[in-house]
């Protein structure tokens, strides 16, 4: 499994920061994570992708999708973080696709990060 997630979980659950998630987001996550190749290559199982997806859901906080923006992204399958990051009011988008996603998030002045940024910058605060 990506092993910034349950980082991301733990993090969350302390509330260092607002998990924003959304419906389309959520089963985005869910068609992602219980890919074939992506469960060989991390060893887990659905069921694990199932534990996380509902350790997110319980610690995240839920955006109804009020504005629509499609089409914006080269992506259609990144609209949902898009559309989740406007309606939430978001500061940032953490993702590895930075270069996508850039343009259209600087539109509304949401900034786009590196989760390895997030996580790091988050560590730092601790110390």
């Amino acid at each position: 499994m990506y092993s910034w997630l349950p980082s991301v979980a733990i993090l969350a659950r302390a509330r260092r920061f607002d998990l924003l998630l959304s419906v389309p987001l959520m089963l985005e996550y869910e068609s992602v994570l219980t890919r074939p190749e992506h469960l060989a290559a991390s060893g887990a199982s659905r069921e694990d992708v199932s534990a996380l997806l509902d350790e997110l859901a319980f610690v995240g906080k839920r955006v109804e999708l009020l504005i629509r923006t499609r089409p914006m992204l080269l992506d259609p399958n990144d609209e949902m973080v898009l559309e989740t990051a406007i309606n939430g009011c978001a500061d940032a988008i953490v993702t590895f696709n930075e270069r996508d996603s850039r343009p259209a998030a600087a539109r509304f002045r949401c900034s786009v990060v590196r989760p390895g940024k997030v996580i790091l910058g988050l560590a730092e605060e601790t110390e």
